[in-house]
């Protein structure tokens, strides 16, 4: 295909464009693993800016993983993280199924419920007395139960089970089907692309919880990640034996930022592919 210079010209200027986006993306993200990997000598001499280490040292890295908060406190991000979005995704598609169905009594009331809850809130006092009353303060289900269902989330879902087919529940009902059989055979393989959406989204919000974590949890053994990534980012300098192997706040925070981000972005390649499949699947069936 002949391009002309106004087509070169279009083409130069959008490469340029996401070029540029891709660096204000990708260069924060390589200056926080450079630093974390780079004795603290070295940072001193760059000015404090480092792109490519000249020397890397694992420091940082050993010693947070040494201290026991830190692996204690990924085991209950992980608990958080599993637990609550398998929690989240079964109480919204129970939510979303039935509001989707035009023919269900009250419709217009839950509906008007669900949406009342989006825009207006309890507030933060009144929340915490009532996770307080009812035994959740100090414990991993309050960081999970308050948070169960997202109003948006069961919008959304709600929408998408609206677009399926009718005529596919109407001859599941002929075949015998209930309501139940129906949502587990049919419409919620049909609907892993949103459904897998909805679940990233779960899960990144478990993961970095952090507010409810100060809000109902006292005990240190309790704590989340990102609270305790948060206490090391609020550490004075740690000097060791000299300066060129000096662990200040600087490069811990960074180890910590990493510690607390690889998990959760390296799980995203391998949920991308569902979404495709997904995708696919509904398009074919539907």
């Amino acid at each position: 295909m002949v391009r002309n210079l106004e087509d070169r010209v279009f083409n130069a200027v959008v490469y340029t464009v996401l070029g540029f986006a891709a660096l204000t993306a990708v260069l924060p993200l390589l200056y926080v693993l450079s630093v974390s990997l780079t004795p603290f000598g070295e940072v001193l001499k760059n000015g404090g800016f480092i792109l490519i280490p000249k020397s890397i040292t694992l420091e940082a890295y050993h010693r947070l993983l040494s201290d026991s908060n830190m692996p204690r406190a990924f085991g209950v991000t992980v608990f958080i993280t599993v637990v609550g979005t398998a929690a989240n995704l079964v109480l919204t598609a129970l939510m979303a199924y039935p509001l989707s169905r035009r023919n269900l009594p009250g419709r217009g009331l839950f509906l008007f419920m669900v949406v009342f809850t989006l825009l207006f809130g309890g507030g933060i006092i009144p929340t915490y007395l009532i996770v307080k009353a009812v035994g959740l303060t100090d414990t991993v289900w309050a960081m999970i139960v308050p948070n169960a269902v997202w109003s948006f989330n069961v919008l959304v879902m709600k929408s998408f089970f609206e677009n399926l087919p009718e005529e596919l529940f109407e001859s599941a009902r002929i075949d015998g089907a209930k309501d139940f059989r129906i949502l587990l055979r049919i419409v919620m393989p049909l609907s892993m692309p949103v459904v897998l959406t909805i679940g990233l989204f779960y899960a990144v919000g478990h993961w970095n919880e952090f507010f409810q974590a100060i809000m109902y949890v006292t005990d240190r053994t309790l704590f989340p990640l990102q609270v305790i990534v948060r206490e090391l980012l609020m550490l004075t300098q740690q000097p060791l034996e000299n300066a060129e192997n000096m662990l200040p706040t600087e490069t811990m925070q960074m180890a910590s930022v990493i510690l607390a981000s690889v998990p959760i972005i390296s799980v995203y390649p391998f949920i991308q592919k569902h979404f495709a499949k997904g995708m696919l699947l509904g398009s074919v069936k539907g």
